[in-house]
């Protein structure tokens, strides 16, 4: 089967690691994508290490920043060159499958549906507002798209408030555990911290609902208790998101902060990061979907603590293999986090725990056989 794959961003992050996954399991399953990615970045060379066809094609992708008059007249005028691109792309070709990544792909639903190719929308996003946005992707999924993928229960019962759930087929993401299992974390080593410091962190895109700020904000509480903590945060800034990691790079100038948080930027050396932190943070303050660099923090066994929404709340059990905190209570939060940084048999049974959480419910294999399940079937609902 030929599968042309629209993604939305060619970064390395949550959604694009997992492509890159569901790439690997595709040519697995003796199929044969055909990737089209809006621009250049990292996540080619990745790709091209599969020997897979790849094409750069600006899509129109449709983010918050052309959400005004300009912004729309922009994103239909870059559509229409994508729609010609596109066409010539296939030109000659028998394509299966339309596969959209993510919901800033929208060109991929009109396109299928002209074309007459089934439509999959891989779905990442539980999305709250702009509320005409939220109705146009509704209306998209009913009239426009065969089957929707989604990666977890939180983004499932989002979505069926608007549309059939049996057209959303819920597919928990995996990963390969094992560079998280066997790698030896050199951070410490390399930022020169001491060893009876413990070292919490967080990975994440910079923009307004990752929750960095709020990050910062427990660091203050818990740092006024505890001498002995140094923080990390990692992460680049989301597309039209570059003021809000200069904000953030002002914000770490406060006294109380200097010396004690070190923002790293992007980095691609994911397992090194986690292997080296005693504890993960995700201080997400809007419902995060699904996120990956929980399943990788666990698979690195370390405990998580994540905000109480979203998927987190599904991956997470709380005070097993995590702590779930309140998204807008740094006092709170700070309070229910002393308790494993005042325990380390805590902590690491709690990593430990984790670790043998992802192998028995997050498996690669399970991803791998209901995605090539979904693929290949031929109805439509």
């Amino acid at each position: 089967m030929n599968i042309l794959i629209l993604n939305n961003t060619s970064d390395l992050y949550g959604g694009s690691r997992i492509l890159l996954i569901v790439v690997q399991i595709l040519k697995e399953g003796k199929h044969t994508p055909i990737l089209v990615l809006s621009e250049d970045g990292p996540l080619v060379p990745e790709l091209e290490k599969l020997g897979v066809e790849i094409h750069i094609i600006r899509l129109g992708i449709l983010r918050h920043k052309y959400m005004n008059p300009k912004g729309i007249l922009n994103r239909m005028v870059v559509s229409t060159a994508a729609w010609k691109s596109l066409s010539n792309l296939i030109e000659g070709r028998q394509i299966d499958l339309v596969y959209s990544n993510t919901i800033g792909v929208l060109i991929g639903a009109f396109f299928a549906k002209r074309k007459r190719i089934r439509h999959i929308w891989h779905v990442h996003e539980i999305t709250l507002k702009p509320m005409p946005f939220v109705k146009l992707i509704a209306y998209l999924f009913k009239k426009y798209t065969d089957q929707i993928i989604v990666v977890s229960e939180a983004v499932k019962n989002h979505w069926a408030k608007y549309v059939d759930p049996a057209k959303l087929e819920r597919v928990y993401n995996g990963i390969e555990t094992t560079s998280f299992e066997n790698t030896m974390g050199k951070l410490r080593t390399e930022l020169k911290i001491p060893e009876d410091q413990l070292l919490i962190g967080m990975i994440g895109r910079v923009n307004n609902w990752k929750g960095q700020d709020y990050f910062l904000e427990m660091a203050s509480v818990l740092l006024k208790d505890h001498s002995n903590l140094q923080f990390i945060m990692v992460g680049d800034a989301y597309p039209g998101n570059e003021h809000l990691y200069e904000q953030l790079t002002n914000n770490l100038l406060n006294p109380a902060l200097q010396g004690r948080v070190t923002n790293l930027g992007y980095r691609t050396d994911i397992a090194n990061i986690l292997n080296s932190l005693d504890i993960f943070i995700l201080p997400s303050i809007l419902p995060d979907p699904f996120p990956t660099v929980i399943l990788e923090a666990m698979a690195s066994g370390k405990p998580v603590v994540a905000t109480n929404h979203g998927g987190a709340t599904e991956m997470i059990l709380d005070g097993e293999t995590g702590i779930l905190i309140p998204y807008n209570n740094a006092v709170e939060a700070a309070k229910k986090i002393t308790g494993i940084i005042i325990a380390e048999g805590k902590r690491k049974t709690m990593g430990l725990q984790a670790a043998g959480r992802i192998r028995n419910h997050y498996s690669l294999k399970a991803f791998h056989d209901a995605i090539l399940r979904t693929v290949s079937q031929k109805t439509t609902v």
